[in-house]
């Protein structure tokens, strides 16, 4: 019996092969499939994140995830210049540009970065120590470094995707301030300005973006990119949870 005939990229096609050819999806099944990666996936549903919302926190607990979660926080500008870069026309990069001001301010005591800051001492919490990034726990880091990697390598499209978990953010955000209102009443109610701005900025932000990615995704390969590109986000989110959880 003789061997069926090899390629370097695995066995060679024979006259009987046939080529099934998978159109994409409609828009509205595209996208069904993108907020269902958040529906299912989204870190809302970490433990760490439910304990936080039912009030059962330490106040060492939720100071550790404050100072871990503005690693992840100072460098959403970071990604977004890498992401602003692969735009090609004026309009996007201007569109884009606008979420790095709102974290990075107009100037010095503005922005999102700096709210993050606040919330921080008003948790107890010294700037300098945040600033310096010396507690930040490894998971962290490692979890961080990946997102902002992936958005440097990867094509507009799934950088663009990967920032689809704001289509949830605006709920968590809502659910967050009740809970940190009911339940950590210790953290000054200035703290919490960072959450009440995300919840109209990622409504916005989630907009835009979503509508990029189904105009661009015109093919099922495209599609499922973008599918997995929102799934690996939802697992950097989740890893780094799991690192604050387990430390």
């Amino acid at each position: 019996m003789t061997a069926a005939p090899t390629t370097a990229a695995g066995p060679a096609a024979t006259p009987t092969d046939s080529v099934i050819d998978i159109g994409p999806w409609s828009p509205a099944a595209f996208e069904a499939r993108l907020r269902a990666v958040g529906e299912e996936r989204y870190h809302d549903r970490h433990p760490f994140n439910l304990r936080m919302h039912e009030g059962t926190l330490s106040q060492d607990e939720l100071r550790r995830w404050i100072a871990n979660r503005f690693h992840y926080q100072r460098h959403i500008p970071v990604k977004d210049a890498l992401i602003t870069a692969k735009f090609d026309t004026p309009a996007l990069r201007r569109m884009w540009l606008r979420r790095i001001q709102d974290h990075d301010g107009a100037r010095d005591g503005e922005g999102g970065i700096e709210r993050w800051l606040r919330l921080g001492e008003a948790a107890g919490l010294d700037r300098e120590e945040l600033l310096s990034g010396a507690i930040v726990l490894p998971g962290v880091r490692l979890a961080v470094d990946g997102y902002v990697n992936f958005c440097r390598l990867r094509p507009a499209l799934e950088a663009v995707a990967a920032s689809l978990t704001e289509l949830s953010a605006p709920d968590l955000m809502r659910t967050r301030i009740d809970a940190f209102e009911r339940h950590y009443r210790w953290i000054e109610p200035d703290g919490l300005h960072y959450f009440r701005t995300r919840v109209t900025q990622g409504r916005r932000d989630s907009g835009e973006a979503l509508d990029l990615v189904l105009r661009w995704a015109r093919t099922r390969e495209d599609q499922e990119r973008a599918v997995a590109a929102l799934g690996f986000k939802c697992d950097v989110l989740w890893a780094l949870l799991d690192a604050v959880d387990h430390a």
